[in-house]
């Protein structure tokens, strides 16, 4: 990675936010775009690309730098307008920004239907989450399945999002919080999954049957 140029686009973020919409689609051609672990992960799913850490980096000195609202209406445009791997930056970003613990970003699980709305960068993660969730794209979904996702997304879209992930051969150690948030309805859907292979006289992996097998024992 160009960490010289990384780290001034982030010193042009804080300075300057409105830096970040030419910055971002910038990343792999100044940052690169090989995976990080080309050896243990080389299609990126666990650890991302080099340019989705460029852009990791950029969306957290966005959220230090804006208000909540603010950040959640720039990120949502450069989800909107940008290609796949823009859009990837931004759902590892709000990762990345959760782990950091920044304002707007709390760390609370999700919330029951009758709480009122949630704080704006929040809303705006769990729309981009769920669209990305609805792609075939498998980095895009393993993008989604990150930090933000394991404390804000509800159980049902999160257990819908786990199980596309088997089904489309994405490990499942991409998937934050796996084994805090798995449970006995998620451990039934990957045993039907198992059974529906198995009937069909395709292949189940291992992850499957240790999903079907393992998962905790509380439902929602």
């Amino acid at each position: 990675m160009n960490d010289t140029w990384v780290r001034a686009g982030e010193a042009a973020i804080t300075a300057d936010p409105a830096r970040i919409a030419e910055l971002f689609p910038a990343a792999g051609r100044e940052a690169g775009r090989g995976p990080i672990d080309p050896d243990a992960d080389p299609h990126g799913y666990r650890h991302g690309t080099v340019d989705d850490l460029a852009r990791e980096r950029f969306v957290v000195a966005l959220a230090r730098t804006l208000p909540a609202a603010a950040a959640a209406a720039e990120l949502a445009e450069l989800s909107r307008y940008g290609d796949d791997a823009e859009q990837r930056g931004v759902l590892r970003g709000l990762g990345a920004a959760e782990l950091a613990g920044l304002a707007g970003l709390v760390a609370a699980g999700p919330a029951p239907a009758t709480a009122g709305a949630p704080a704006p960068l929040v809303e705006t993660g769990l729309r981009l989450v769920a669209e990305a969730l609805r792609t075939n794209d498998p980095r895009l979904v393993a993008a989604a399945l990150g930090p933000f996702a394991a404390e804000h997304l509800d159980q049902h879209t999160w257990r819908h999002g786990v199980l596309k992930a088997l089904f489309m051969g994405i490990p499942l150690d991409v998937v934050a919080a796996l084994d805090r948030r798995a449970d006995a309805e998620l451990a039934r859907m990957a045993a039907g999954l198992v059974a529906e292979r198995r009937a069909a006289g395709r292949a189940v992996t291992d992850d499957m049957t240790r999903l079907a097998a393992a998962a905790g024992p509380q439902e929602d």
